[in-house]
Parts: C-alpha cells; structure tokens; sequence
C-alpha cells in the first residue's frame, strides 16, 4: 500500500508564509507603509508619532474532525471520533529596536471521544506566551538577545525538544533563554520549568522547578551543509519505563549534520544519553539517517528518500543499568500524524518518495516497518510515556504504517488538510493485545490564520 500527500502552494504565499513559532515573525518593513489597508493596519499598529513603537496583533482558529477504528488495536472496540478546536490570539508590543512584550492566549478544546479528550487534546484556555525580550547588542553581524517568561521552544526536527504542533494544545515553558545570533552561526542557552497542564481554564499550574535546561547551536558552512551541535538536560520526579517508576535527571548530548534543498539530501542525527534513574546508571542512545536525491532536472522534481532509527531500550529489567532512551519533549507526529508508537526502544525503516505532478502540487508515498530494539522492554507512546509492556512476547516486530494525507494551502491564510492511516499489527502485538485488530485514523482539518 502506499501513501500519497498532496499539497498545493503558490511562490507568493510561500514567500508570505506565517512562522511555525508566532513570535518569530517580523512586521518591521510595514513600518513606512501608511495604507489603509485592515489587514496592515493589524499587523502595524503605530503608537508614537515616530512608529517606533507599534502593536502587531495575529491569531489562528483551527478545526478537526478524526475518526478511529480499534484505535488502541483491540478487536470490536469500534468507531470512535473526536471534534477538535484550537484558537489562539497573540500580540506583539515592539518598543523600539530593542524591547519587545509577546503575550499569546491558546484555547484546546475536545469534544466527542467516549473516552474524554486525551492530554494533548484540551486545555480550554491558557497563557501560551508571555514574555519580555531585550536585545543586549544588536548589529548587522550579530545580536545577543535575553528572554524571559512563557515561551515555547522548537529546535531541528522535534525529535527531542518541539513545540507539538501536530497535536491541538501545544507544549510551551517558563524561564529564561539567552540568544546569540550571526550570519553562519547561532547559540541557545535557556533553563525552563515546565507546567503540569490540565484541561480546565488557566488552571495549569507551574512545578517551580527547572526540568529543562540546555544549549542548542546551529553552524552554517557555506556549501558543506549545517551543523547543529547540542546539551538538554532534564529532570523528572517520578518517571516511568518498563524497568520501574523512580526520579529521573538524564543528560543528552547529540548532534546533527544536515542539508536539504535540490540533488543530495540528507539528516543524520545522534544524541547519548547519561544520568541516574533511582539507583540506576542510565546508558542510552539514538541514531537517525534520513537520506535522499531530489532530481532537480526532472519534471516534477521527484526524490527518493529512505529513513532509519534506532532507538534504544532497557536490555535486562533490574540490573541497575538502564538503556531506555527518552526522547523528552518530542513532536508528537514524527512517525505519521497519527502516531500510535513513540521514539523508544525502537527500530524503523521509512522508505518515501516524492513528485510535484504540477506547479505548487505535490505527491508523496510512506510506509514505515517497526521493530522493538530490545525484547526485555516494551512500547511507548508518542509521548515517550510507557504504553505496553514488553515480558509477554518475545517477538520483535511491532507492525506495519501505511500513511495517506492531502495538503491545500488555499490562500495565505486559509490551508485545508485530510488523510488516512493504517496500522497492521505485527507478532508483537498480537501477543501482547487480544483479541488484536489492525487501527485505522483519518481526518480532516482546516485552519486560517492572520
């Protein structure tokens, strides 16, 4: 079976699109432009004669309808569906060239699942953002910014440390981020705290304790591909694997070489980890290889891409070593956009392809292969929290994804999404869920955002 992901986009929206993290966006040039217009006027709302201190106002609503079929693969547990809303509404005070105050309020909301909304999905209305930003030095080589407040974080490709944006609450922190940044090269250094998230009305409530804390660096080397070099440490009070439930403080250290664009693609990503869990030594690690060629002189542009984890896991319960890997904070659709297998104790293989059938229109096909790394540990979810233990089979093979997913952006504010997918269960599962069923997703989403 393949799977195939359509999407429509135009250079001009393209050239206009709206930033992944809200606050990343910059309405600076708007500044001479003394037109009429609604929309600029929103986006550059003057304050002082001069317009050196102006108000950019923006904001997101976002709908979703997805339906499951013996969604956790037990057989005759039937069709279940959920009706998913997301708004959002953020502003951005700019008070000169060097101070800024973005504050954002997001609203989750679930309605429709027999089994109530999941964590990720509802958390009716919270501070998302709400932080001062002050540059310390800025120039056209480099600037040093400091952060301090509510922020959410995003870096590489969200296997460790992302904002969640699949998901319809998306994750955020509070503490202090320190930003340095040139033509080929930036540093981020920051500690947070993160919330205990509940699905009432501000009623989150803040650990007041650091559990995240780490530097993220990014090397550019002109026609030799990028570099990003990285330390996250954490800390968790009663974390769970299949060796236990005891605190957790684990350090990653990993890094990244990447290069995307047309011909020779690739990302190769490796992090160990190190620390204590209760009394045990913890000694894990990952590796990914994402590689592929895009043949730029060909119609359509098509790419051939293969990509490939492991991950590790526990090799023997209780013998004071844990081989575990967590993934911390991760998105939530690395492995499809419905994932039902987190990155932990894992092997997969992902081959893909793609092919632009017209201008802006874009065909792609997935399957993804999932093995257990190790027999003696068990199954995960998206999360990184334990799903299923791993003593009651010692079978390897987990099952089979297949993935199906079209992509309209519309226009620059409006993008419409759908798809499907399909997960066959493996020997694996059949020893471990019964009476077993193979799980189907689709759903449809449509979002607009200013």
């Amino acid at each position: 079976m393949l799977a195939l992901v359509i999407s429509f986009r135009s250079t001009a929206v393209l050239a206009q699109s709206f930033k992944l993290m809200r606050f990343d966006e910059d309405y600076g040039a708007f500044k001479n432009d003394t037109s009429a217009k609604l929309y600029d006027k929103v986006k550059y709302l003057a304050l002082t004669k001069d317009r050196n201190v102006y108000l950019s106002l923006g904001g997101e609503l976002r709908y979703e309808y997805a339906g499951k079929f013996d969604e956790n693969w037990i057989a005759h547990q039937g069709y279940n569906y959920s009706f998913l809303q997301r708004y959002s509404l953020h502003s951005n005070l700019q008070i000169g060239k060097r101070l800024r105050v973005f504050a954002q309020l997001n609203s989750a909301i679930e309605n429709g699942s027999k089994y109530g909304p999941a964590p990720v999905d509802e958390d009716k209305l919270n501070v998302q953002n709400l932080f001062i930003e002050g540059k310390l030095c800025d120039s056209d080589k480099q600037s040093l910014s400091l952060r301090v407040g509510r922020q959410e974080l995003n870096y590489g490709t969200g296997r460790l440390i992302s904002v969640r944006e699949g998901t319809n609450a998306r994750l955020y922190f509070t503490g202090a981020k320190a930003m340095y940044r040139s033509p080929n090269f930036t540093l981020d250094a920051f500690v947070m705290m993160a919330d205990n998230v509940y699905p009432g009305v501000f009623d989150n409530k803040s650990t007041y304790k650091a559990n995240l804390w780490g530097a993220y660096s990014s090397l550019i080397i002109p026609k030799g591909g990028n570099f990003d070099f990285y330390y996250l440490g954490v800390a968790n009070a009663d974390k769970e694997f299949e060796d236990g439930q005891a605190q957790e403080i684990r350090h990653t250290v990993a890094t990244r070489y990447w290069r995307y664009g047309g011909g020779f693609i690739y990302n190769l990503e490796g992090a160990y980890q190190f620390g204590t869990f209760g009394t045990s030594r913890i000694n894990a690690w990952t590796a990914a290889i994402d590689v592929g060629y895009v043949f730029n002189d060909m119609k359509g542009k098509p790419s051939i891409n293969l990509r490939n984890d492991y991950i590790s896991g526990d090799m023997r319960k209780g013998d004071g070593k844990l081989q575990t890997f967590n993934p911390l904070y991760p998105r939530g659709g690395y492995f499809g956009f419905n994932p039902l297998i987190g990155p932990v104790n894992l092997i997969d293989l992902h081959p893909y392809a793609t092919i632009s059938i017209a201008q802006g229109c874009m065909l792609q096909a997935d399957v993804v292969y999932n093995w257990r790394y190790s027999v003696n540990d068990g199954l995960y979810r998206p999360s990184g929290n334990f799903n299923l233990p791993g003593s009651g089979s010692a079978k390897k093979y987990i099952g089979t994804t297949y993935l199906a997913s079209a992509d309209y952006q519309l226009s620059k504010f409006f993008s419409v999404s759908t798809g499907a997918q399909y997960f066959k269960t493996g020997p694996f599962i059949k020893d471990v869920v019964t009476p077993t069923a193979n799980s189907w997703f689709f759903n449809t989403q449509i979002t607009f955002k200013f």
